[in-house]
């Protein structure tokens, strides 16, 4: 009930202010534009990058320290540490990388953050910023209006830049204006009763707007018109800090285990961050006092002697809070621990991820592989087999193990298929069709081969349903002859199943290449009328003429199950496209 009529009550406010007072309205239109500007550059960097900035933290979060410099690096290109948020909940989903560091890339976030304070205490409050954002936004304009993605990114990127700077031109006008009849000044409070109201107000206005960028631009444009006095300002952007904890929870609670940890942890730290920073205002005020010095900022510069207190007051909270964050990830991993989900559903399908191309691609194919993880169990029981008899194992004991395994496995395939597989089918296709939206023609074409791959799986599951009705009627057939054919495609089948086993545990591209190679070689002996094997068995009258079709049709199922396990295995374990290519020119 309170959360229905928050909303409502919220927009009455803002209406009222509007409409009692037109400098707020300035302020309050400030305030919009700006925000729609930090959406604009969002978006922009996202189609921009092409998946660049995806790819940097891939390969640059190895180590925390390293982590938190790329945290830091891309937030202050990006000027959003919501993008980056969303970038390392899909990453930590896709287990492209680590807890540790996902945590320490939003600690150097934090710092990242920053620097939209130094932009507007540098540039928005001493000059004429607004001049600046008209070719902003005609030349973004002009670029959105085109064909290619790199070019619509940037005029998004422009346009962003032209609102951003627009707004912070419309919070100094109305702050501007608000001072010849009212001085919110003369409400500053002495002392740390001033300093926790402060803070509170800080934390509010945060959690209202939903952007720390957006009340440190707000603080520092009213903190430059003298609308608050510096030291109540230092205490806003200690509550700013504070409140973007509150935002990242909210986010995180229809999130999964991964954006839960990753929220406990950005709490943890601005927690930290602001205690240290509350219970040493004073003594960090003097601080900054004497570095701005340093720095060549000047006694009254207090614009931007508060970026520069913003920025020191983070960095104390990293070398504060990152010696812990191996204690911190067991802490975390503890909290939130990973439900057993249901086998016949995805795990891995988030619509986080769904958002970033490069995770969305490695979350399918971890999904195919539990497709096909569970089909191997089908597959094997089909074959009256367990597997884990027969993985792991040399051909020569495969082939010793099939001859002994001639009690039936009761499977129902088309049970199974029901309950284990369609479902996760479903929701993979769905996910993979989703997912391209977002995507270029190279991404797309790398789906197209895991639908591909994500077919073959499940078509293999159908022909063994085929296969299963004979090889239920002749393992255990008077006939030895027909007996040894049915035991030899189960063992080739085996097999099939074994090598994958063995090239998707290899560390090496080229190795997983030339178990494929081998693997597809072997495919022939299963030729029966190729290889003459057929023939040999009719003239010599080892088996009857039904036998003989039977046999023939099965042997063609078999065929064809390894052949799709072995062209899906190509996909999904062969990491590297240049090498997947040459193995695909080499069969052709």
């Amino acid at each position: 009930m309170i959360k229905k009529l928050t909303y409502p009550l919220f927009l009455l406010a803002v209406a009222y202010l509007l409409f009692s007072s037109n400098d707020a309205k300035i302020i309050i239109a400030g305030i919009a534009v700006f925000l729609i500007g930090m959406v604009f550059m969002e978006d922009g960097f996202k189609l921009f990058s092409g998946g660049m900035l995806e790819k940097v933290l891939e390969k640059s979060t190895s180590s925390v320290p390293k982590a938190i410099g790329t945290g830091f690096l891309a937030t202050a290109i990006v000027q959003s540490s919501s993008l980056l948020t969303i970038i390392v909940i899909s990453f930590l989903s896709a287990e492209l990388i680590s807890l540790s560091g996902a945590i320490g890339v939003i600690f150097g976030s934090n710092i990242g953050t920053t620097t939209t304070a130094w932009i507007v205490s540098a540039f928005g409050v001493k000059i004429k910023i607004a001049h600046y954002a008209m070719p902003m936004l005609i030349f973004g304009v002009i670029f959105r209006f085109n064909q290619n993605k790199t070019y619509q990114g940037l005029g998004n990127i422009l346009v962003g830049l032209g609102f951003v700077f627009l707004g912070i031109g419309y919070m100094k006008e109305g702050f501007e204006a608000m001072k010849a009849g009212l001085d919110l000044a003369q409400f500053a409070m002495d002392g740390y009763l001033g300093v926790l109201i402060y803070i509170l107000i800080g934390a509010v206005a945060t959690i209202i707007i939903q952007s720390s960028s957006a009340t440190m631009a707000i603080i520092i444009t009213a903190l430059a018109t003298g609308q608050i006095e510096y030291i109540n300002a230092l205490s806003l952007a200690i509550g700013a800090n504070i409140g973007t904890t509150v935002t990242a929870i909210i986010g995180a609670l229809s999130s999964n285990s991964n954006g839960k940890r990753l929220a406990v942890a950005h709490f943890i730290f601005n927690v930290v961050t602001g205690a240290i920073a509350i219970v040493f205002l004073y003594q960090l005020a003097d601080f900054v006092d004497i570095f701005s010095a340093k720095l060549g900022i000047g006694d009254t510069d207090y614009a931007m002697k508060l970026a520069l207190f913003h920025t020191v007051f983070n960095v104390i909270g990293v070398l504060a809070v990152s010696p812990f964050t191996d204690k911190l990830v067991i802490f975390l991993k503890g909290l939130f621990n990973e439900e057993q989900k249901d086998v016949s559903r995805a795990r891995y399908l988030d619509k986080v991820v769904i958002q970033m191309p490069e995770a969305a691609i490695e979350v399918l194919k971890k999904e195919i592989i539990h497709l096909y993880d569970n089909s191997t169990e089908v597959l094997s029981h089909a074959l009256s087999l367990h597997r884990h008899n027969f993985i792991g194992v040399d051909d020569d004991e495969i082939a010793a193990i099939v001859r002994k395994s001639n009690k039936k496995i009761d499977t129902n395939i088309d049970e199974f298929y029901k309950k284990r597989i369609k479902s996760l089918y479903g929701d993979i296709i769905n996910y993979a069709t989703i997912s391209e939206e977002n995507m270029s023609i190279e991404e797309k074409s790398k789906v197209y081969s895991l639908k591909n791959a994500c077919r073959d799986i499940v078509e293999s599951i159908k022909d063994v349903r085929e296969l299963q009705k004979n090889i239920n009627k002749f393992i255990k057939s008077k006939n030895q002859y027909i007996k040894t054919e049915y035991d030899y495609l189960r063992g080739e089948i085996a097999k099939t199943l074994d090598g994958i086993h063995d090239l998707r545990n290899g560390v090496d591209d080229f190795d997983a290449l030339a178990g494929i190679k081998l693997l597809k070689q072997s495919l022939d002996k299963l030729d029966m009328i190729e290889n003459g094997r057929i023939d040999d068995l009719i003239r010599n009258n080892s088996i009857e003429p039904k036998m003989a079709t039977s046999l023939i049709n099965d042997s063609a199922f078999a065929y064809d199950i390894c052949k799709k396990l072995i062209e899906a295995a190509a996909v999904l374990w062969i990491e590297n496209e240049k090498i997947k290519q040459l193995g695909e020119d080499d069969e052709s």
